[in-house]
């Protein structure tokens, strides 16, 4: 029974156009708790300082790609804008709160998450560093980063190893991803209010 069980696994997975990885991102559901940052979607509820990308798939300057379930950094196209750029939420936060979501780096990618206007480094860390000492990284593979704020201090982690122990945070901002180089993959974005 197993052996056919595995064997209809196969076959789904090699059918074309079926992506058993993006419908696992599409149908995700946070934890009790916990408000999704990211319908999978479109890009609705994120935007530019100037514009936001409510009911679109793509940014202005396609250096954002909401695709499959997944929230896409693609790699930057000189003539459509700046190298860098922030896309955060429209909705800013404030208090104490949890910050978990997912993300696969390209070799070589540099992103950033943006907690209320500081950035942590989200990166291929092995090569790009800062956090090139990290045993629990997967390169090219799905990555969990944890971000707890507590009284304006964030401890963050990245599939439990420890990358900043006091990133001290402004009282209210955003949450934020950077476009620098390469493709960066996110899912899972979510976050829980924690009580006073």
């Amino acid at each position: 029974m197993k052996q056919k069980h595995l064997a209809l696994i196969l076959l789904l997975a090699a059918l074309p156009g079926l992506n058993l990885f993006a419908a696992d991102a599409k149908m995700f559901k946070p934890e009790p708790g916990y408000i999704s940052l990211f319908n999978g979607h479109d890009l609705t509820g994120w935007g530019y300082v100037t514009n936001n990308c409510d009911g679109k798939t793509d940014s202005s300057d396609g250096r954002y790609t909401a695709k499959d379930g997944l929230l896409v950094v693609n790699p930057h196209q000189a003539e459509r804008g700046p190298r860098l750029r922030q896309l955060s939420t429209t909705k800013q936060f404030s208090g104490d709160f949890i910050l978990r979501l997912e993300f696969r780096a390209a070799v070589n990618a540099d992103s950033g998450i943006f907690i209320c206007g500081p950035q942590l480094q989200c990166r291929d860390y092995l090569v790009a560093g800062p956090y090139k000492e990290l045993k629990k990284y997967k390169p090219q593979d799905w990555n969990e980063i944890e971000v707890v704020v507590k009284n304006h201090v964030a401890y963050c982690t990245c599939n439990g190893e420890v990358l900043e122990a006091a990133l001290k945070i402004p009282e209210t901002g955003p949450i934020g991803l950077e476009a620098d180089r390469d493709q960066m993959e996110y899912r899972h974005l979510r976050l829980k209010m924690l009580p006073k």
